[in-house]
This record gives C-alpha cells, structure tokens and sequence, in this order.
C-alpha cells in the first residue's frame, strides 16, 4: 500500500482530533503506520478545524498538511460552504460527509464518490451524544477496505470498557453496515 492521505473537516468539539488519532492507532493496530495531526488556532469551540491523517506500510517521513487528500471526512455538512473545504481531492476520490441528506439534496450530485451518513443521529442514539467522530470512521473502513473495523474497536477496547465499549461497538457496526462496503476499495488497500 502506498501512503494514503485524509483530511477530516469539522467544528471544535466534534472530536476531529480524536477522531484523526484513532484511525492513525487503528493502523498500528494492523502493523501499519500512522499519523495524525490537528491543524488549529485559538479557535473556540464550534469553530471550522482540520485534522489529517496518514497511512502506509512504511515509516511515514512527510510532516506537512495533508494538501492533495486521497479522502475527505467531514464531520459538519455547513463546512461544504467554507472555501477550501474540498480543495485538493486527488482525482478518484472520496468524500464522506456527517448528513442525513443525500447528495443531491447538498447539491453534490453530480460530484462522484460523495456518501452521506447521518453519524450524529446514530451517535445519539448509541451513545447518547451526538459526537459522530466514531460512525464516520467505521464508515470510512467499511467504504476503503483500508483495514477492519475490529481495528478501531480494538484501539477502542484499550480506552473504554464495560457500557461505553458494548455502545461504540455497536454504533461501529450499524454505521459500517449503513454504506456501501468496498464502494472505494483501491487495489492497494488491504
């Protein structure tokens, strides 16, 4: 697997930082390596913030922003009103998007690899808050195929236990289940 770049977009407080250093673990789960890091300010809470992941089978030397992301997460459909919110998405690529609309409802329909997900309204009912950091990223595995889900219950499992562990798990199910897996399998991926 080549190196494999996300950018996750989204509001402070909605867990981008988390949620960019869970998928980087969730690699190391699997003996890839991993690389996560925030891009923000001062910003208060609610404020638009960035997130950028990398992944590959190879020590990672690269320490800029994520520029050319070969996936787009965005975790507040407000954010696709933002200038430079999508700018950069390499030819091919994904966006999934935190949304009980579709696509065309965004006015994305004629943009390909788009996917919408309501992750807030599943985190309510599955954690009782709707932080949809988890969904998505259970998602975004279930759509690239990059590693299993089980990865991110694990890196999960060594910072929950008991009810809060059983909740994310199930959340992570229903939203891998509630796309289409594989749609954005890659021939590099595992």
């Amino acid at each position: 697997m080549s190196l494999i770049e996300i950018r996750i977009h989204g509001r402070g407080g909605q867990g981008n930082v988390v949620a960019a250093n869970l998928l980087a673990m969730a690699a190391f789960e699997i003996g890839r390596h991993g690389q996560a890091f925030p891009n923000f300010g001062a910003e208060r809470r609610g404020a638009p913030v960035m997130a950028f992941v990398r992944v590959a089978d190879a020590p990672i030397k690269r320490r800029c922003q994520v520029l050319r992301p070969a996936y787009l997460i965005i975790q507040d459909d407000a954010l696709l009103h933002v200038p430079g919110t999508t700018d950069g998405l390499l030819d091919g690529g994904g966006i999934l998007i935190n949304s009980p609309r579709t696509p065309e409802q965004l006015g994305l329909g004629g943009v390909p690899n788009v996917v919408t997900l309501g992750a807030s309204q599943l985190a309510k009912e599955h954690l009782g808050r709707p932080v949809p950091n988890t969904a998505l990223l259970a998602a975004f595995l279930s759509l690239t195929g990059l590693f299993p889900t089980e990865a991110l219950t694990n890196v999960l499992g060594n910072k929950f236990k008991g009810a809060v562990l059983e909740n994310n798990t199930r959340l992570i199910h229903e939203a891998a289940a509630a796309v289409p897996a594989g749609l954005w399998l890659k021939e590099n991926a595992a």
